[in-house]
């Protein structure tokens, strides 16, 4: 009986994790794909100077 309770409660856990996962990709191609280029552009180029990375 624990064993089938643990395995249930993994099942869940793993559900939940996947369906978290899907939200928060759609949340961002959504975000993405209705932002203009330029902000687009310049978030990248935000991140590339937060990050170090040479961009200019």
């Amino acid at each position: 009986m624990t064993t089938l309770v643990q395995s249930q409660l993994r099942d869940a856990s793993a559900t939940r994790a996947t369906f978290m996962a899907l939200a928060f990709g759609l949340a961002l191609i959504a975000s993405v794909g209705f932002a203009s280029a330029g902000a687009i552009h310049d978030a990248a180029h935000d991140v590339r100077h937060a990050t170090g990375f040479p961009c200019h």
